[in-house]
Formats: C-alpha cells, structure tokens, sequence
C-alpha cells in the first residue's frame, strides 16, 4: 500500500504524464465482441474505460497489471472493454486524405512504391476533373510531378486498379492488413489481423 505522499505523485503522473496515458489503452469492442474500428483502431484512455465501468456502460473483459487507486479503492487498468448497447457500424466512409490512403493500401498507384505518398487527381482539374473517390488516388512524388497536369494517356502512366468508393467494410478489411506499431497481448483474441494461423 502506497503511503498518502507517494499515492499523490502516483496519481500525479499519470494525469499529468501524456507519455504515461499511452501506456495503457483499452481496445472497445462492440456488442459483439468486435473493435469499433480497425484503423485507427478504436481505443479509449484508460481513464474513459474506468469511467464506463462505473457508469455501467461498459463489461471488463482484460486487464492490464497495472493498478490505479482511489482513497476507498482500487483498480486494475482496463486493457479490453465491451460496449453493453450494440452501436451501428457507420455506412458512409468520409472522404479524407487518410481514408483514401487507406483504400489505396499506402502505396502509389501508378507504381506501387509505399512513402512519401502525395495524392492526385487522375482527371485533372483544370481539365474538369472534380476531387471524389472516382478521380483521386494515392500517388509518390516522382509519379504525381511526371504527370503533372497531362491526362493519364498522355502520362505513359496506368492505373494498378481503378478508383472507386470503398464500403465501410472494404475500409476494416483494408484496416486489418495494417496492424497499429503496438497491440497489448490480451487484445489477440479480439483482433484478426492478416496473420499465419497456428495448426
């Protein structure tokens, strides 16, 4: 047990440490056991996990070693919480720079390189070409500076597929083959990412 002094500084450093608050994420899962999201993967700061606890909006399903405590009590971290409602998957996919990114698996599309990616608009719009899903892509540097402003047949460039609006589940699939840099060992059961099953 921690004296007064020490639970103080305890406390202390985790609200006023950003660093520290990174350290323990809780993945939320859906009703049904599923992540919210797969990139960004959905997770909460372990202080928004305690407080759905308490608010009973949420089940514990794994825990981090780590304890947080109160004057009255204490806590083990939550690593993985369940929404009790079940919340609606969103339909529409926002057209953003990440998402198109995203659809686009992080690589040109003319040349398949990854990094450095740029995007373009394969009509360009000086010529009429609009900013949609239909008409922009991902694209590296060297490839969007050789075409410029030239239509796609005057670039000597071609499309590795064509552009088109991806589904709210082409986005999760998508998302699962690009695993964030950290995953908490409890959260294994609940994500499937593109991994060589065990036999």
């Amino acid at each position: 047990m921690l004296d007064t002094t020490a639970e103080m500084e305890f406390r202390r450093s985790f609200v006023r440490e950003p660093s520290a608050l990174k350290h323990f994420p809780a993945l939320v899962l859906n009703a049904d056991f599923r992540p919210l999201s797969y990139y960004p993967l959905s997770l909460w700061p372990w202080q928004e996990a305690i407080k759905a606890a308490f608010l009973d909006r949420v089940l514990i399903v794994a825990e981090y070693d780590e304890v947080v405590r109160s004057q009255r009590s204490a806590i083990r971290i939550p690593s993985v919480v369940v929404l009790k409602e079940f919340v609606k998957p969103q339909k529409r996919v926002a057209f953003t720079r990440f998402n198109l990114f995203l659809r686009d698996e992080f690589c040109c599309q003319y040349c398949g390189s990854r990094g450095d990616l740029t995007f373009d608009h394969v009509l360009p719009r000086s010529k009429g070409g609009v900013t949609s899903w239909e008409n922009v892509v991902a694209a590296c540097s060297p490839c969007n500076l050789r075409k410029a402003n030239k239509l796609l047949s005057q670039s000597g460039l071609t499309l590795r597929r064509p552009p088109a609006p991806p589904t709210a589940e082409d986005m999760q699939k998508a998302g699962r083959r690009f695993p964030p840099n950290y995953l908490h060992d409890s959260w294994a059961d609940y994500l499937y990412w593109d991994a060589e099953l065990e036999a």
